[in-house]
Formats: structure tokens, C-alpha cells, sequence
């Protein structure tokens, strides 16, 4: 299946790919929702999916936005979202990797992936990563300048079921080299002793998954998270509230342990 590669202007690209909200958060953390979204464009003929997975988990992370956009609110942090499906391209992983344009997800085949040329894959990479990456260093840059204190977080949701097996799971706290917010938040990971809280389930480093940790996180000397939450908790606005003011058990402690505190809450500013 051809790409049609006729997206030219940085700027369309930038606003087809990429959400930013609250640019203006001046809270100490930014947040990541790289697979915020299952959108398709046009132009790639909807990569031959079958109607039922152009929604499905594969093609987007449910309930990962919303949760995103509330801790934004509360935390007072910039917000960067993917607007295109991680099938398309996979914002949490190189250009390099076969899996930032997948063949095959679980079980699920994405005949539009199949034997892309090194042009079409560039013409991914310019159109959906680099806007995406680019908008991340924006802020951050702008935030060194103001001296303002970050920390990285990136939200994720998962299946329930993998390769139908369940998943025990409910959380997951991940990291890479750098583990001081993930180990600051297990810390306090008593404060919801009703759910299943792990370190680097169901994923972590080996899976390919801290790609952005590491770019926007390590590489620029942050500390950084990326917390997974299994997608049948967030199935409902009420459902997203409540894992949202328990995940802010385990982050406001934790950045505290930074000596970060957040700014009293005046709501959200949109970019």
C-alpha cells in the first residue's frame, strides 16, 4: 500500500500530530500521551485494518488521554498528546525500530505496514515523529530557560488480556537507567493497598518501551516515569476521576521527595 507523501509544511504536520495543552503549565512536571489517539488519516487508506481494530486497543491506548488531560489539570503541567494512531507510527519508538511501524500487533495484522519502503518510512518519521519530538523539546527547552523544575511523565493503558492470558496488573510503574520517580512513587505505592501496583509490568526496558524516557527524560537529565494502567479500570469518566486522584497519591508524594511541590490549582490553560 503507497503513502501519499504530499504533506509538505512543517506546520500542517505539526497540527495534524500533535496536541498541546496547558503550553503555560508552570507546574513541575510535563506530561507525554504518545498513543492518546486512534485516528487514521486519510491518505493512508486506513492501513487495511478491518473496521473492528481501527478502534481497538492496538491501534491506541483507551482511557490514556483522558487520564492525561486531568493530571494536567491538576498538576498544572504542559500536556503533549499524539492525534495519529500508534499503527501509523509509534511516538514511543526510534525510527530505527520495527516496531514504530508494526506488520503485526498481537494478533492483529496491519497489511498498510507491510514492506514499507525507507522512503515511506521517512515520510512517516517527518510527518508524525519528528512534529511530536520536536514540540516535547519546545517545552522542555523553555522551561530550562525559565528555570522552572521538570519531571517526565509519560501515561500508558493496557489490555487486560495478552495473547489471551490475563493480566494481574492493574498499574504499572516503569523506568529505564533512571529509576528515582518510579522508586519515589512505589514508595508510597501502600496508600492503594486495593490495587495491583508493579515496577516494569507489563512492560519495561527489554520491551522497547522507555523510548521517550530516555530521549526527553535521560537525555536531558530528568527524572521521568511512565505509569500504565489497565485499560478495563478506565472504561467510564467516574473510572478515570478515581484513578486519577489515586495515581496523584503516588506522584505528589513522590515529587516531593524532590522538594516539588504543585502551585494551587487554577485550572488548566489551553496552548
Amino acid at each position: 500500500m503507497a503513502d501519499n507523501t504530499a504533506l509538505s509544511s512543517q506546520s500542517a504536520k505539526a497540527s495534524q500530530s500533535v496536541e498541546l495543552s496547558n503550553r503555560d503549565g508552570n507546574g513541575p512536571v510535563v506530561i507525554l500521551c504518545e498513543h492518546a489517539a486512534y485516528d487514521i488519516p486519510e491518505l493512508y487508506q486506513g492501513l487495511g485494518l478491518a473496521p473492528m481494530h481501527r478502534d481497538s486497543h492496538a491501534a491506541w491506548d483507551p482511557g490514556a488521554r483522558a487520564v492525561a488531560i486531568k493530571l494536567s489539570a491538576a498538576l498544572d503541567a504542559p500536556l503533549i498528546a499524539g492525534r495519529v494512531s500508534r499503527l501509523v507510527y509509534d511516538c514511543n519508538r526510534s525510527p530505527e525500530s520495527a516496531s514504530a511501524m508494526p506488520e503485526r500487533s498481537e494478533v492483529i495484522d496491519v497489511p498498510g505496514n507491510y514492506n514499507l519502503t525507507p522512503a515511506q518510512r521517512a515520510a512517516r518519521v517527518d510527518a508524525i515523529y519528528r512534529p511530536f519530538c520536536s514540540t516535547v523539546t519546545d517545552i522542555l527547552t523553555a522551561r530550562a530557560a525559565g528555570n522552572v523544575p521538570t519531571v517526565l511523565i509519560t501515561i500508558h493503558s493496557f489490555t487486560p488480556y495478552y495473547h489471551g492470558q490475563p493480566r494481574a496488573v492493574e498499574i504499572g510503574i516503569l523506568h529505564d537507567a533512571d529509576a528515582r520517580m518510579a522508586d519515589a512513587m512505589l514508595s508510597h505505592s501502600h496508600r492503594l493497598p486495593h490495587r495491583n501496583i508493579q515496577r516494569n509490568t507489563p512492560y519495561g526496558p527489554n520491551d522497547g518501551v522507555t523510548h521517550s524516557l530516555k530521549l526527553h527524560g535521560i537525555g536531558n537529565g530528568l527524572a521521568n516515569v511512565m505509569i500504565e494502567i489497565r485499560n478495563d479500570l478506565l472504561t467510564t469518566p467516574a473510572d478515570e476521576d478515581t484513578l486519577v486522584e489515586e495515581l496523584l497519591q503516588l506522584i505528589r508524594p513522590a515529587l516531593a521527595t524532590f522538594g516539588l511541590g504543585i502551585p494551587p490549582q487554577e485550572g488548566a490553560r489551553d496552548a
